[in-house]
């Protein structure tokens, strides 16, 4: 599996995480299931990231207040820009993985006809849904979303845990 890691700077728009840095995982071995959806549910699911649920991502600019977020892509590729407007822009394919912390820009620029992921929250917690925030209070929430006690796709010894550290 090759890993890309990226810490993004507050824009004044998108706070994006102090110290977290979003992490795309890709090769996750999913193109070989029958079902990719169904094994990302259930790998996300067997490792605490639970509410599962399947569709795209919004085409505009917008970041979670209240948690992380993992991505899997099962089907189709999209261009995203991450980090929010000054950020940087990835192209995703299936088997890729991308676990977006709380306060990071995420937002589709292009996508295929049949672009679907897999997402998931720790604890399945409910996220927010922030478009733009300039606010303190905003940052604090932020920096105190907890560390997930295990990686999306491989617990708690995980390659995620080498990019976020308490």
């Amino acid at each position: 599996m090759q890993i890309e890691a990226r810490l993004f700077a507050d824009d004044g728009e998108t706070p994006n995480h102090p110290t977290l840095p979003l992490v795309i995982m890709r090769g996750s071995g999913v193109v070989a299931e029958d079902d990719p959806a169904g094994w990302f549910e259930e790998r996300f699911a067997s490792h605490d990231w639970k509410a599962a649920w399947r569709w795209g991502v919004y085409p505009y600019h917008h970041f979670h207040t209240t948690n992380h977020e993992v991505l899997g892509v099962v089907i189709g590729e999209a261009r995203l820009m991450l980090g929010g407007a000054h950020g940087e822009e990835f192209i995703i394919r299936p088997g890729d993985v991308i676990v977006i912390p709380a306060g990071v820009g995420h937002k589709c620029l292009e996508a295929s006809d049949d672009f679907l992921v897999v997402g998931a929250y720790p604890r399945g917690e409910k996220p927010d849904l922030v478009k733009s925030s300039g606010h303190a209070a905003d940052r604090q929430r932020i920096a105190a979303v907890p560390l997930p006690a295990e990686d999306p796709l491989q617990g708690a010894d995980g390659p995620l845990f080498d990019h976020w550290k308490a």
